[in-house]
């Protein structure tokens, strides 16, 4: 499901709401993740899962074209894990 399947679909859903007041919301949503995250905050949504930052060290890697050795900084990389509710509906199919 791509944002704007997701806009059209949370439109349908609420009938009250005009589909740009829709993207707003959903756009104000994702957006409050993003600067959660980038604060270093953990986003937990209860039946859905939770979003953390994770920590990389810095390590050796190879550069595909040349196979010359190249040092890969240290970086924080978003995760997500899901929570029971949506493993369990996952499983069912």
């Amino acid at each position: 499901m791509t944002k704007a399947e997701l806009i059209e679909k949370v439109a349908e859903h609420y009938t009250v709401l005009t589909k740009r007041q829709t993207e707003i919301l959903v756009n104000t949503f994702f957006d409050s993740i993003k600067e959660a995250l980038a604060k270093g905050d953990k986003i937990e949504i209860r039946g859905f899962g939770s979003f953390r930052l994770r920590h990389r060290r810095m390590r050796e890697g190879r550069n595909p074209k040349t196979g010359a050795l190249v040092s890969v900084p240290e970086k924080k990389v978003p995760f997500f894990k899901a929570g029971k509710e949506l493993k369990e509906l996952v499983d069912r199919g």
